[in-house]
């Protein structure tokens, strides 16, 4: 029952007042002390009139949000099959060269783009750089405003045109900062409260992410799991989450399924096998905080390099990058089609242990470039391969038929995503949902925990929080000056 202050006698001592909250619970909300004035209870009409009001808001807020997975969806699915048809551009350029005018001139291509992308980002929007989760999460905060109007082209553009060069970069990254800015341009044409900016920003996050990998129910979690200081808990804020990636994904099936298919089976792991998953959480925390911190070294060293030589960092990326689309294409690429080879090719361990490091290489500089592009799927193919090459070494110790290799690559896409995102319950939820692998749903869980607490005993730093705090100080902004906020509300 809804009240309201009336007026009249004050309780010196004791009050007490019901109320309903945007759930639906009744909670009774008790103040001691302090003289209270007296309330009485709403009529009918008026307390009508409320909920009428509450659920056009709440309807306004889901429709706003269904707009934004549908949109999100939408673009980013031209956006992937963008991506889908300039990548084939070596098979094309093979069939005019061969040999080492081959690999020069795919490596001049390569680098040529890089160069070309780094330049329209930092001239138009430097914050599409990068994945843009750390962007989000800034402005889901207070901290970071969403230029749409100048961020959703150079990400679109410049995201396709660095990921087909071969850059070692997700797909996911672009969407998940398009989708966010899809949203902010809806804010900007309604008139919201900063709780339901907030809400839709995570909603726009969550389309995004959804686009990229056919994974609703993950993106979801993501938002959830990952913005849990940013995201305003409330009804709002998780229908709309809820239902713009389910329009996304509605919208990724209709226009083309473009999403990678993961699919794999595997044979349920004896549970005697259980504490080997946990020996590669431990071996998965140790390189995910190396990751991390190579991630961020990497990427400061060439920021510093490019004030004293502008763009000789990326034409060098773009080089490497591109000779080696023709030399070893497995070490390239964001790794959607090497996680579907590793999976279903027998691959020997010396050429697992050079794929891994490699990757992790590749990986490393590609992000350091400073072109718009994601983590979450390169992390996911050096993951395999760690995880491969793991249960390639137990098959051969232990008795024949014990260890299934592919079992321990699956396990360690979601460890080593935990450890270095520090998002165990994604790492488990995105890793199912995409392989459909539901009998790995313990060693999963056995790995990814183990990845997170190895990687927090270490002392290793979620890599958006890294990364977050670098753009804050870039932009000489001090988060520790900033009013506090409730980490959530229940409004």
């Amino acid at each position: 029952m809804r009240t309201r202050a009336a007026g009249g006698a004050l309780d010196k001592t004791f009050s007490v007042c019901i109320v309903q909250s945007e759930r639906g619970a009744i909670y009774a909300q008790t103040n001691f002390g302090a003289p209270q004035r007296g309330t009485r209870k709403m009529s009918e009409p008026e307390d009508a009139a409320l909920e009428g009001r509450d659920r056009r808001a709440e309807t306004r807020f889901i429709a706003m949000a269904a707009v934004t997975g549908i949109v999100t969806g939408t673009i980013g699915s031209f956006f992937h099959l963008a991506i889908d048809r300039l990548s084939t551009w070596p098979q094309a350029l093979g069939r005019l060269l061969h040999g080492p005018w081959l690999v020069l001139a795919a490596a001049l291509i390569t680098m040529v783009v890089t160069v070309a992308m780094v330049a329209v980002v930092r001239r138009y929007a430097p914050e599409a750089a990068g994945s843009g989760v750390q962007e989000i999460e800034g402005a889901m905060s207070n901290l970071r405003n969403v230029r749409w109007r100048r961020v959703l082209p150079v990400k679109f553009l410049t995201g396709i045109g660095a990921l087909s060069s071969g850059l070692v970069l997700g797909r996911e990254g672009p969407t998940i900062h398009i989708g966010a800015s899809i949203a902010a341009a809806t804010t900007d044409f309604f008139k919201v409260s900063d709780t339901e900016r907030r809400g839709l920003l995570g909603a726009g996050a969550a389309a995004g992410l959804a686009c990229a990998f056919n994974a609703p129910l993950a993106a979801v979690l993501f938002i959830i799991e990952e913005t849990h200081n940013q995201f305003p808990y409330n009804f709002r804020s998780y229908m709309g989450v809820i239902v713009a990636a389910f329009f996304s994904t509605v919208m990724t099936e209709v226009i083309g399924g473009t999403a990678p298919d993961f699919s794999m089976s595997v044979a349920t792991p004896a549970l005697a096998l259980l504490p080997a998953f946990v020996v590669l959480g431990v071996l998965l925390g140790f390189v995910g905080v190396a990751l991390n911190a190579s991630l961020m070294s990497v990427s400061g060293f060439t920021i510093a390099m490019h004030k004293r030589i502008p763009y000789l960092m990326p034409a060098l990326i773009g080089l490497a990058i591109g000779a080696l689309f023709i030399l070893f294409p497995r070490a390239v690429t964001g790794g959607e089609n090497v996680i579907v080879s590793l999976a279903r090719d027998h691959v020997v361990l010396s050429a697992l242990l050079l794929l891994a490091v490699l990757r992790f290489a590749t990986m490393v500089v590609s992000y350091s470039a400073g072109t718009p592009g994601g983590i979450f799927a390169p992390m996911l193919a050096l993951a395999i391969a760690i995880g491969l090459a793991f249960g390639t070494i137990l098959e051969g110790v232990l008795p024949e038929g014990t260890a299934i290799p592919l079992a321990f690559g699956i396990a360690a896409m979601g460890g080593l995503f935990s450890a270095s995102v520090r998002a165990p319950v994604v790492g488990v939820a995105l890793t199912l949902e995409l392989t459909g692998a539901y009998t790995m749903t313990l060693p999963l869980i056995a790995t990814c925990v183990t990845a997170n607490v190895a990687a927090r005993w270490l002392g290793g730093q979620p890599i958006y929080e890294q990364l977050l705090e670098r753009t804050l100080k870039q932009a000489g902004v001090h988060p520790e000056r900033m009013p506090h906020r409730p980490e959530s509300e229940l409004g």
